[in-house]
Parts: C-alpha cells; sequence; structure tokens
C-alpha cells in the first residue's frame, strides 16, 4: 500500500549529497527537486552530483563517501529512475546499484539513501516521482535528516 509522504521538517542543518542519474530525468529532476526544498527548509548545505545513468550512482557516491574525518557529509542520497524492459538488464542494474549502495554505506559509516528505482508501468513512476502526495524525493530527504540525527548521536 502507497502511504502519503510526511511534510513536517525540522531545522537540523548538516550538509548533504545527492547523487542523480540524467537518464529517465523526467523523473529523477522532481525527486531531485522535491529532495532539495526539504534539505534547504532543514537549513541543509547540499552538493549535487549528477551521472549519465543509474549504473554510475554508486561510483560517485562512493567517492563522496571518501572525505576526510571532519569534512564528511551526513548522508548521501541517491536518485535513478530505471524501466523494466523485454529483458533482464533492469533488474541487474538494479540489483547491482542496491548492493554497491549497501556496501558503501556499511564501509564508509555513511548513511546512502537508496532511491533508485525500479518501475514496471510509467503509471507507477509518475505517482511516486512526480506527485506530491507520494514523492520520493521527500521522503529521501527525510529519510536522510533522520539517519543524519541518529549517527550523530551514535
Amino acid at each position: 500500500m502507497l502511504k502519503a509522504v510526511k511534510t513536517k521538517t525540522i531545522r537540523s542543518g548538516g550538509t548533504f549529497a545527492i547523487v542523480a542519474s540524467r537518464y529517465n530525468g523526467e523523473y529523477v529532476d522532481a525527486m531531485l527537486h522535491a529532495a532539495r526544498e526539504e534539505l534547504l527548509k532543514a537549513g541543509a548545505h547540499i552538493r549535487i552530483v549528477r551521472v549519465p545513468g543509474a549504473f554510475e550512482i554508486p561510483a560517485a557516491a562512493s567517492k563522496l563517501a571518501q572525505r576526510p574525518s571532519g569534512t564528511r557529509y551526513s548522508a548521501i542520497i541517491c536518485f535513478g529512475v530505471i524501466f523494466q524492459g523485454q529483458t533482464s538488464h533492469a533488474q541487474h542494474i538494479g540489483w547491482g546499484v542496491t548492493h554497491a549502495l549497501a556496501d558503501i554505506q556499511v564501509l564508509h559509516k555513511i548513511p546512502v539513501i537508496h532511491a533508485v528505482f525500479v518501475f514496471d508501468k510509467i503509471k507507477h513512476a509518475k505517482v511516486r516521482c512526480l506527485g506530491k502526495k507520494h514523492n520520493r524525493g521527500t521522503e529521501a530527504a527525510h529519510t536522510a535528516l533522520e539517519m543524519a540525527r541518529v549517527m550523530k548521536g551514535l
């Protein structure tokens, strides 16, 4: 069941990186914009890095996660949209990105927010990426802010 995204943002500051695919830009850009707005409302500093496609996201995220102590990001948010075609290629890309982002998060001890989606239908992407009620960009920003708070307390 699809739940509406909560809209309350607490001012918490922090420095966040967003890695976003250019491929399927209409959907990715909408999530990026929503996340950026939420992070700015929270008083955060943001660095945006664009990469060609979803498969390139982990390379950029890994490089961003390697910053020295004291200059590290509070969290890294990753946005991409992949549409399932007639082959299994989309699933392989999705699984590869998922595993790589999980590895980066554990290896570098930094929250990596996974918002790289594989959709079967355009209508599903429209609801989750283009709408305000269920925008996964807003949700990713809230998750990043919350994980930054959790990590700061550990």
